[in-house]
Order: structure tokens, then C-alpha cells, then sequence
């Protein structure tokens, strides 16, 4: 379902989003009327102090959790209208994942984890195809190896190739750098902001490093469930002050 008036130049818009957990007196309010929007092409950094709210916009965002009210657009498509059905196929389709903890299947080589998403829709990846992802990481000589045969980073490249190996409109990355240690934070990040360079992808990374942080174009605040402003053209310093300000 497309709606008309929403900008298709933005890859994600969320319009008054709020998510409620528990029920009743016990509830709970995680997003408090967000309004937001992610440009494609840019890299966008998502920081705020534990319990702000973060890793529920993202899911919102990402339709792997649905808000309680308001609207949330991939490019012109209102996918707070769309039936379970539907945004599976959207998120399998138009939406790449990237986790702190990797999420590949341990049985699997790399080659097998990157396709799974795309063979689980139907689809049957070839093997150039699959190569040609791994080889955007970095990784087209480790095809062959599974999980626990490759370092954390390398375990994280494989992750963001199965994300993009479908050319999604965005991809969502919750805390892609906090299982890996500095130096190989620092070469995910720039793989993340090579994607955005290079390839004109859309990244919008939860984070609570303002080192990390710093690699993005806009860095977006919550507390409280709601936005607190934004920084753009970020640097460790201005993003640590900022935090500092907001109690995280």
C-alpha cells in the first residue's frame, strides 16, 4: 500500500510513532509520538541513554515491531497498513538487518549464510552474485568457511553481506560494533560507511559509542522515548557533550 504526500527521497519516515508495552496501569510508553526521517543514501547514527527508546525505533522502523499508533513509511509505502504476510515479504525484499550478535547459522559457510535470506524468500541466488557481496566486505576468499572458522569481524562482514546481498532500500544496524574489539570496530564502520559512499545505501546504526557515532552524517538523539535534536557532521567531542547533556 502506497500512500501519496510522503516524500519517496526519504528511504524511512516515521510520523507520530508511539509504542506502548504492558497493559493497562502497567503500561509502559518505549516511543513517545517520534517523528523522523532518514534520507537515502545517508548514514545515520541512533544514540541515547539505555531505555530511550533506541532499539525500539529501529524495530519499528525495520517492521520487526509494530507501534502502537502512527504511521511508518519505507520509501511511499505505509507499512503500518500492511498485513503480517506482506511485511514479511517487504522486510525480506526492502530491508537488511545487521545485529550485535552476527546471527549466522553455525552449520552454514559463509557463501550458504549469505544467501540463506534470499533462498528463504524463494529466490535462488547465484553463485556470482554471492561472491560479488562477499567480495564487498572484503571477504571473497572465505566463501568456504563457517562461522566459527573466522574472527568476530570477519563474522560481522558476512552478516552485512547477507544484509545487502538483496540490494535492500535501507539497512538497520543495532549495535554492529559492540561484540568487536576497537580495531575491528573501526574497519566495520568504514565498511558500513563505504556502502554509503559508494554504493548510495541507507544506514541507520544504533549505537551507544560516540567513536562510532562519529563515522555517520546526522547522529539522531532520543531520551525518553522521544527526539532530543540532532548533530550533524558529527565528532567524538560534540556527540560525547551532547550525550553528557542528555544523561547517558
Amino acid at each position: 500500500m502506497s500512500v501519496t504526500g510522503v516524500g519517496v527521497e526519504q528511504a524511512v519516515t516515521l510520523s507520530a510513532v508511539a509504542r506502548l508495552y504492558g497493559r493497562g496501569d502497567s503500561q509502559v510508553p518505549a516511543l513517545r509520538g517520534v517523528h523522523c526521517a532518514f534520507t537515502r543514501g545517508s548514514f545515520t547514527a541512533v544514540m541515547g541513554p539505555s531505555g530511550s527508546g533506541k532499539s525500539t525505533l529501529l524495530q519499528c522502523a525495520a517492521g520487526l515491531d509494530r507501534p502502537t499508533s502512527g504511521r511508518v513509511f519505507i520509501g511511499d509505502t505505509d507499512i503500518s497498513a500492511l498485513t503480517e504476510t506482506q511485511l514479511t515479504k517487504l522486510r525480506r525484499e526492502r530491508i537488511g538487518f545487521v545485529f550485535q550478535s552476527f546471527n549466522l547459522m553455525p552449520s552454514l559457510n559463509a557463501r550458504k549464510n549469505v544467501a540463506l535470506p534470499m533462498r528463504l524468500a524463494g529466490q535462488n541466488p547465484g553463485r556470482a552474485q554471492v561472491d560479488a557481496a562477499l567480495e564487498q566486505v572484503g571477504l571473497g576468499n572465505r566463501g568456504g568457511h563457517r562461522p566459527a572458522e573466522m574472527s568476530g569481524g570477519q563474522q560481522q562482514r558476512v552478516a552485512i553481506a547477507r544484509a545487502l546481498i538483496s540490494q535492500p532500500d535501507v539497512l538497520f544496524a543495532d549495535e554492529p560494533t559492540g561484540a568487536l574489539d576497537t580495531n575491528t570496530s573501526r574497519e566495520v564502520l568504514g565498511l558500513l560507511r563505504s556502502v554509503v559512499d559508494h554504493a548510495g545505501q541507507t544506514v541507520v546504526m544504533v549505537t551507544h559509542d560516540p567513536v562510532a557515532a562519529s563515522w555517520a552524517d546526522r547522529v539522531l538523539f532520543l531520551s525518553d522515548g522521544a527526539v532530543h535534536g540532532e548533530l550533524r557532521g558529527p565528532t567524538v567531542a560534540a556527540v560525547s557533550e551532547h550525550m553528557a547533556r542528555l544523561g547517558g
